[in-house]
């Protein structure tokens, strides 16, 4: 959770200025491959407290390794296998995807003039982006299931069902 507010720190402490958003100019703004808050393992950051002592906070590591990528292939389809590029391109977007939430929770939460990002910041850019409701992440309001409508097509191709299966 720390490296949440620490890409909060370096989000917020940018002015929008898009010179101070430069991935070149800092590594916390990197793509998710170079230097993601979220994806790197064993990378730690030091902070001294007014003591002198330094706090070493170690990140979290990747949000989806190739093993675990392999282990859910597997539950999918035990006999499939991945190419290595294929890996590699579902693995990037993963990273792309964590990264692009916690942006944009990052900046619901400056907009409501906050330091710290709250599930709802993260439920308000996974439902306007991606149109995902995540059950169970306490929203107050209760949400009626959509049913899909039916159209006359589907109609259609339901009664030549039926009609088929009374035939036999």
């Amino acid at each position: 959770m720390s490296s949440l507010n620490e890409a909060f720190s370096v989000y917020s402490n940018s002015n929008g200025d898009p010179a101070s958003n430069n991935p070149d100019s800092n590594p916390a703004m990197a793509s998710p491959s170079q230097n993601s808050p979220l994806s790197n393992a064993g990378i730690s950051s030091n902070q001294s407290n007014a003591a002198g002592k330094t706090n070493s906070v170690d990140a979290q590591g990747p949000v989806l390794t190739k093993p675990r990528l392999q282990e859910l292939v597997r539950e999918v389809d035990p006999t499939e296998q991945l190419d290595e590029e294929v890996e590699e391109l579902l693995l990037q977007i993963a990273d792309d995807f964590v990264e692009d939430t916690v942006k944009a929770a990052c900046a619901f939460a400056k907009h409501r003039k906050v330091s710290k990002i709250e599930v709802r910041d993260v439920q308000l850019h996974l439902e306007r982006k991606w149109n995902m409701w995540i059950p169970g992440f306490g929203t107050d309001e209760l949400r009626p299931y959509k049913r899909a409508t039916v159209t006359e097509a589907h109609k259609q191709r339901l009664a030549l069902i039926r009609k088929t299966i009374k035939k036999y």
